[in-house]
C-alpha cells in the first residue's frame, strides 16, 4: 500500500471536516490549509529509479489518492487531467480515491473513462445521514466499475440499505473521529450498519474506534495507537458472503 499526495490543501465542506487531520497537522506548522498547491510528488507514480524500474512498484497495490486534500476540489480541475493520465499508464496498480465531493465527479474526466477503469475504485464518505441522501445517489449513478462507502468520522446512526441493495458496492468502512476535540462514536452505529451490510452481502470493515468511543452505555477514551486495535478486536469485520 502507497499514499500518494499530488496536490495538498483543501476546504471544510461538511460536518465531518470539522476536526479535519490535515488541517490540525498543518496549524502545528502555522501552514494556512486552505491553499491548494501541487506537492514535489505531483508525478510520484511515474517516476523512475535508475535502473529503469518504478519507484512505486506493482507489489505495491493500493495507491490511496489525495490524502491531504480532495481529489475533486475545484483548484485541481486542470492538474487533475495529467493524474487520469498517469493512472490509466499505472495499470498494474489499483488506485482508491476518497471523496466527499462526489457531485464534481465528472469534472476533467478524460475522454476514454466511458464506464470507469479497472484499476480505480471510488469511495464517497457520508458522515451522517444527511450526507448520505446526498452523496449515495449521485455516487450510484456515475459510470464507475468500483464502488465504495466510508462513514468516517461516524457521527450518528446511518441508513443506508436503498443504496446497498443497488448491488453497486463493493465495500462499506466505519469508523470514530480521531484527535483531541473528536466527537463519540457509538458502537451501537457501528453494528448497525454491519447488519447492514450482512443483509444485502456486502463486505463490512470496522476501520478504528475513534478517540471517544461509547460501548453499552460506557464512554472510553482511547488513545490513537489503540484505536484500530481495538476495532480488530471487535473482530466483526465480514467479507463476501456464499
Amino acid at each position: 500500500m502507497s499514499i500518494w499526495n499530488p496536490w495538498h490543501g483543501c476546504h471544510k465542506k461538511s460536518a465531518g471536516c470539522l476536526n479535519c487531520y490535515m488541517f490540525r497537522r498543518d496549524s502545528e506548522y502555522e501552514k494556512d490549509s486552505t491553499i491548494v498547491t501541487k506537492t514535489n510528488s505531483f508525478d510520484l507514480i511515474v517516476k523512475k529509479k535508475r535502473d529503469g524500474t518504478y519507484k512505486v512498484q506493482s507489489d505495491e497495490g493500493y495507491v490511496y489518492l489525495c490524502m491531504t486534500s480532495d481529489f475533486f476540489i475545484e483548484e485541481a480541475d486542470e492538474w487533475r487531467k495529467e493524474i487520469w493520465r498517469m493512472v490509466r499508464k499505472r495499470q498494474d496498480l489499483n488506485f482508491f480515491i476518497i471523496t466527499k465531493r462526489i457531485e464534481r465527479f465528472n469534472v476533467s474526466l478524460p475522454d476514454d473513462w466511458k464506464d470507469g477503469y479497472d484499476n480505480v475504485t471510488i469511495c464517497s464518505t457520508c458522515e451522517n445521514q444527511k450526507t448520505a441522501d446526498e452523496r449515495l445517489p449521485i455516487l450510484l449513478n456515475l459510470p464507475i466499475k468500483h464502488r465504495e462507502i466510508i462513514h468516517e468520522p461516524m457521527l450518528e446512526e446511518i441508513n443506508i440499505e436503498k443504496y446497498l441493495q443497488s448491488n453497486k458496492i463493493e465495500m462499506v468502512t466505519c469508523g470514530g473521529e480521531s484527535g483531541p476535540n473528536a466527537r463519540e462514536c457509538n458502537y451501537d452505529w457501528i453494528l448497525n450498519t454491519r447488519n447492514q451490510c450482512l443483509k444485502y452481502n456486502v463486505p463490512f470493515y470496522f476501520k478504528q474506534t475513534g478517540a471517544k468511543f461509547i460501548k453499552d452505555n460506557k464512554l472510553y477514551n482511547i488513545e490513537r495507537k489503540e484505536q484500530m486495535k481495538q476495532a480488530r478486536k471487535a473482530n466483526i469485520d465480514t467479507g463476501k458472503l456464499l
